[in-house]
């Protein structure tokens, strides 16, 4: 049998949800809404940051089977603003991961001397481009996105959707929480509007 490649069922906290949805492999799911409504609460929900009920299945195994890094090993999350806990972006990643970050900085029109320099000097849309490499290098099999373009150019934008776009063809399984309705119908094969911490089904456009 054929597992979705994350099942929610009744995932809640005492400040949203509950929330029920499947994501398939290779599919991407957009929710939009105001500020406050909830994304980001949800988000946390389903890396298991905040306390909450309900259930989570990766590839049919229960979160509940799973120790705290493992889960979060194949559901990474990516705040719209990610931490960064040593002097350099590079420092912050595996040996094993860099030939997949060379592979990756050139996709985002980053220079590999960035990896070099002190992380206060990048802007701040190089961080978030930077930190979306982390997350890829990773590998996970489920990736939340906090509106991962905000702080980016139209042309970074463009780069950015185009990666993803790869990474959704290569199998890889997203939630972008974004305000942009455009990026919305470029990457989302379902979207999903929050209002009020919950979540409700949006009706395909032909």
């Amino acid at each position: 049998m054929q597992h979705p490649r994350l099942r929610i069922r009744n995932l809640q906290s005492p400040l949203a949800g509950p929330f029920s949805f499947d994501l398939e492999a290779g599919q991407c799911l957009t929710i939009s809404g105001p500020s406050g409504a909830g994304k980001s609460l949800l988000l946390r929900m389903l890396c298991d940051l905040d306390p909450h009920t309900g259930e989570a299945l990766l590839n049919g195994l229960p979160r509940s089977g799973m120790s705290a890094p493992a889960w979060r090993a194949g559901v990474i999350y990516q705040p719209a603003e990610a931490a960064w806990w040593l002097p350099t972006a590079g420092e912050h990643f595996k040996p094993a991961q860099m030939a997949r970050v060379r592979e990756l900085l050139p996709q985002l029109n980053l220079s590999p001397s960035l990896l070099e320099s002190d992380i206060t000097r990048l802007s701040t849309g190089e961080r978030q481009r930077m930190a979306l490499i982390r997350s890829l290098a990773c590998q996970p099999q489920v990736l939340l996105l906090d509106e991962p373009t905000a702080a980016l150019d139209p042309e970074s934008v463009a780069a950015t959707e185009a990666l993803l776009q790869r990474e959704l063809a290569a199998g890889l399984s997203i939630i972008l929480v974004t305000h942009s309705e455009a990026q919305a119908q470029t990457l989302g094969h379902r979207s999903m509007t929050m209002r009020d911490r919950k979540l409700s089904e949006n009706e395909a456009t032909p």
